[in-house]
């Protein structure tokens, strides 16, 4: 388990490279190692440019964007998680871990130990949940009471020696970045010494020799083992693309081989999926999967009709049957990217109620906790703008012209669109004590859309927090 390369992106619309890399670092001991372990299938990190260009290509975020190409568009070629290949020189480089949050990519390269071809299971890959790990380990460190772009550049001067403590050879020891800056003691540095590349820590303070002699004893019982498994209801949809904690010690070949089949393929492993591991002392996300369901949890339609700087729009919604009806909250968001600010509002809701951000053209439509007892609510009325701002609207590819969207935000307790569950009762812990076992769903979806008339059914992002 341990990481290729690692980079940051400032995601910049509108300038001529549409984005600038503010840090990377390669780990050339384990790229060393994937070169031995793939074998022929073997392609190279690139450097900092031609990569930018590729990753950029890929989330579609050039500002070029806006034409189709099959390769990366077509419908058979659905991406349900945050792996990705880029095309380089003529290669492949996979799999490579990005997803972009606050203006800012995250990407990474884990390391794969066995041949690229054919491609393995992303489940057998445990690179890729560390991966992911250690990107959002970076994400809440530079973002975590960070208010302006000074703490920034601050923070992301920082990371060099904090990923020696943090992430030594590409092994990640601890995704809480903020812990290897407390243990260094930062030191303001105004011309970086380089680091052997034996060395995976630096040392501030008076230069002294010790010698010391350690003797280790393993006590039985201090960390105990754990399995968990997850149920899904009768006919329920198998899950997929399941990623794993790296501190899952084994799966059952049944799940490794279900993460290769059709949805539709009679073969296909419904379960129960078990997961055995030996917990850190954190918490933690023990898996990630998808799974298709087979309808949208809330139904909607969207008209616009556009007349000069006036829009008429409408919007519908039907909670679906199925679905329970007890939200922590209910929001819908109609954006109108690439307008000028709303200057007038003449809009009226049947539940519910309306809130305007007219600086950015955003209508924010908090339904609550419940839907009425007809399970159905509308919006209906019309939209002025003013003048657009060229430097201050905010910018989406997707959003040109009258191809807007009403985007569904909304949690619900106890409750998952999957019907997949994890039995307290069915949870084994081999322990020197007795623990204290509970569970609980959640369902959240913040990329739920609704495009004009019809919804295509959503795919479902779900992690298990032990």
């Amino acid at each position: 388990m341990a990481q290729r390369a690692v980079w940051l992106v400032r995601h910049e619309p509108g300038t001529p490279v549409c984005g600038t890399v503010r840090f990377s670092r390669r780990f050339p001991t384990v790229e060393k190692r994937a070169k031995v372990f793939n074998g022929a299938s073997y392609v190279p990190i690139p450097e900092d440019g031609p990569f930018l260009k590729a990753l950029l290509f890929e989330l579609r975020l050039l500002d070029n964007d806006k034409v189709f190409v099959e390769s990366r568009d077509s419908c058979s070629r659905i991406n349900k998680t945050s792996v990705y290949g880029l095309s380089v020189g003529g290669e492949e480089l996979w799999p490579v871990v990005a997803f972009l949050k606050n203006g800012m990519i995250y990407a990474c390269v884990p390391l794969v130990e066995q041949t690229l071809s054919p491609r393995p299971a992303l489940i057998s890959i445990s690179g890729i949940s560390q991966g992911l790990e250690f990107l959002f380990g970076m994400q809440d460190f530079l973002y975590s009471s960070q208010k302006n772009d000074t703490e920034l550049n601050t923070k992301l001067s920082q990371l060099p020696d904090l990923l020696l403590q943090a992430c030594p050879f590409g092994t990640l020891l601890d995704a809480n970045l903020q812990n290897s800056l407390d243990n260094i003691g930062f030191a303001s540095v105004t011309q970086p010494q380089k680091q052997p590349a034996w060395k995976a820590g630096t040392y501030k303070g008076k230069p002294q020799i010790s010698i010391s002699i350690t003797e280790k004893c393993d006590l039985e019982g201090i960390m105990p083992n754990v399995t968990i498994s997850l149920n899904l209801p009768t006919n329920g949809s198998p899950l997929q693309d399941i990623l794993v904690h790296p501190c899952v010690t084994s799966l059952d070949s049944a799940i490794l081989t279900s993460s290769s089949l059709d949805t539709m393929d009679d073969s296909a492993f419904s379960g129960p999926y078990k997961f055995p591991f030996t917990p850190p002392l954190e918490s933690f996300s023990l898996c990630y999967y998808t799974s298709q369901v087979p309808v949208p949890p809330i139904l909607g339609f969207y008209q616009m009709k556009e007349e000069e700087v006036q829009l008429k729009i409408l919007v519908n919604l039907k909670l679906h049957e199925s679905v329970k009806n007890n939200f922590e909250f209910c929001e819908a968001h109609i954006p109108f990217f690439n307008r000028g600010p709303i200057t007038h509002l003449e809009c009226k809701v049947s539940f519910g109620q309306l809130e305007v951000f007219r600086e950015k053209s955003l209508l924010v439509w908090i339904i609550g906790q419940k839907f009425p007892k007809s399970m159905e609510i509308s919006l209906s009325g019309t939209v002025t703008f003013g003048v657009k701002g060229h430097n201050k609207q905010p910018f989406d590819q997707i959003c040109i012209g009258s191809t807007a969207y009403v985007k569904l935000h909304f949690r619900i307790l106890d409750y998952t669109l999957t019907g997949c569950y994890a039995d307290q009762h069915s949870v084994q812990v081999f322990a020197s004590g007795k623990p204290k076992i509970s569970t609980n769903r959640k369902l959240i979806s913040s990329d739920y859309y609704i495009w004009n008339s019809k919804a295509p059914a959503p795919v479902t992002y779900i992690s298990l927090l032990p």
